[in-house]
């Protein structure tokens, strides 16, 4: 779309001097944290609460040079920065690196670090080309970037919503002090109310297996069975919504030569889809076949086993990202520590080495985390420019946004560069490196892959019956993944809360409750952040 000058006066650039020095400042702010949360504590906070309020906060400073920052859409550039840099560092660069350190290889972890690095730019550069198409739709529920727009436009606003963003957030932090899970309680009034219900019910049944059916569920592979399942069924359907479209009948050729890569609305035509999925599937073979070389492993294999490695490690790279992603879009949680162990266990029992193995597991973790965070910041900065009301404007908008979440990976990187011998030096590594190592050195069995298989059948039925909107096999999954005391019967209480409301006051009720659950959304995230920081300060 051709912008006019009016529509490129609306959004300011990336490049304003001072804006870019602020955005860096945050994203190695932001990088050091993630690196030291994810090392100390196994988490990485949500940041982008944090950058909004420092934007906030910079532009009421009593200096000519900073009242830029009290543009809502700077402050949006600005979350975009230091969110962006913390899950780059933490959970795409500093997990993978990790791994050939636990294993006792240093000489991989250079190797494992440029793949990771390229299977970061491109998974946010496939969410960027994504993002408001079918499969990845703006409309969808995105709930921290939800949060995060509405804490912006609160401050920015007053009146009657801060009052309710305010109340939102001081029930999130109490919540939160009292261990109840307020972001998902938040999430509950405004996912859709299927999909978070499947994840609720996955929440409780993985929380009571042991106590209520004598079944540790992970030990059975339950959880993961249903992931597999789930998830390649909702690939499956991602490829038919494609082709569908694609094929449809009855459209005019005055409608197919006025086809362009966004709609009137803003929104992918199924062309550009297809074209980013077929692109991304193709860089991922790509960089494995990097990673693969660098990190030696045409010694390693044959040269058959090597050509299947590739094939299977751009395959899991690829589907780690779309169940990551549609995890993230429809709850705000994305079980990527999960699903990067399935694939290791599937990679080890299809008989991988196990430099192999550490390459593989490390590869599928670093996709994802920076996907699902570029969807919470596009879909801020899409509720802070309109909601799409103005094409133009969206389009250089998110633009801006991606340019932005690219600088900041690339200050992640360089953070990640220069600071982790020093982790290493001090035995400060992620939780999750020393759990896929011990699956690696433990290997699998037939028995783990009859299991797997038995439990992927009623995760695929699952995810057929609620079809590729509902996406119930996938977050039935990632709530059985995921343990976390009592956060099931918050969603489905949220939930039940919700539908009462919504029938006592009808449809004009959906706008309160959106903002008292970006409240609540908000305060869990500054209770665990500050909660986090003191921790570390105390450790």
């Amino acid at each position: 779309m051709i912008e006019n000058k009016k529509s490129k006066d609306k959004h300011p650039s990336i490049f304003e001097p001072v804006a870019l020095i602020m955005n860096i400042f945050l994203a190695i702010v932001g990088a050091v944290i993630g690196m030291q949360l994810m090392t100390s504590l196994g988490l990485t906070p949500n940041t982008a609460i944090i950058g909004a309020v420092i934007a906030m906060l910079i532009g009421r400073i009593p200096i000519p040079a900073f009242s830029m920052f009290k543009s809502i859409h700077r402050q949006n550039l600005m979350q975009t920065s230091i969110s962006s840099a913390t899950f780059g560092a933490a959970n795409s660069l500093l997990i993978p690196i990790g791994i050939p350190f636990v294993m006792g290889k240093p000489e991989l972890i250079v190797p494992m670090l440029i793949g990771a690095a390229l299977a970061m730019f491109l998974d946010a550069t496939l969410l960027y080309k994504l993002f408001n198409s079918k499969v990845f739709p703006a409309a969808g529920a995105w709930p921290p970037g939800v949060a995060t727009a509405e804490a912006i436009v609160a401050a920015q606003k007053g009146g009657k919503r801060s009052v309710l963003l305010g109340l939102g957030a001081a029930g999130g932090i109490v919540g939160a002090y009292f261990g109840l899970s307020m972001s998902a309680f938040g999430v509950a009034f405004i996912g859709n109310i299927w999909a978070l219900t499947m994840f609720g019910s996955g929440l409780l049944l993985r929380q009571y297996s042991i106590p209520l059916f004598a079944v540790d569920m992970n030990l059975l592979y339950i959880p993961h069975g249903f992931m597999i399942g789930g998830g390649l069924m909702a690939l499956v359907q991602t490829t038919m919504i494609i082709f569908k479209a694609k094929n449809k009948k009855g459209q005019s050729t005055e409608q197919q030569a006025g086809e362009g890569s966004e709609a009137a609305d803003g929104m992918k035509n199924d062309q550009e889809t297809t074209r980013t999925l077929g692109f991304g599937f193709v860089a991922y073979l790509v960089i494995a076949l990097i990673l693969a070389v660098i990190g030696g492993l045409l010694t390693q294999m044959s040269f058959g086993m090597f050509i299947w490695f590739l094939l299977f490690a751009a395959l899991a790279a690829y589907l780690h990202e779309l169940i990551v992603g549609i995890a993230a879009m429809h709850s705000g949680w994305f079980p990527a520590f999960a699903v990067a162990l399935i694939t290791l266990i599937l990679g080890v029992l299809m008989g991988f080495p196990p430099i192999a193995l550490g390459l593989l597991v490390g590869f599928s973790a670093a996709t994802g985390p920076a996907f699902a965070d570029m969807g919470y910041d596009l879909k801020t900065g899409y509720i802070l420019r309109g909601n799409g009301s103005d094409p133009e404007l969206e389009l250089r908008g998110r633009k801006q946004q991606y340019i932005t979440g690219m600088i900041a990976f690339g200050v992640a990187l360089l953070t990640v560069l220069f600071l982790y011998k020093g982790f290493f030096a001090r035995n400060l590594i992620p939780p999750v490196d020393l759990v896929y190592v011990k699956t690696i050195e433990a290997g699998a069995s037939a028995e783990v892959a009859k299991q797997l298989f038995l439990w992927a059948i009623p995760g695929a039925i699952l995810q057929i019956i609620g079809g590729s909107k509902r996406q119930l096999g996938v977050l039935f999954a990632t709530g059985l993944l995921i343990l976390n005391p009592n956060a099931g019967w918050v969603v489905l209480s949220g939930i039940l809360i919700r539908i009462i409301v919504l029938k006592v006051k009808g449809k004009e009720a959906e706008a309160p409750l959106g903002i008292l659950a970006a409240g609540f959304i908000a305060g869990d995230a500054l209770y665990g952040f500050f909660n986090s920081i003191i921790k570390f300060a105390k450790k």
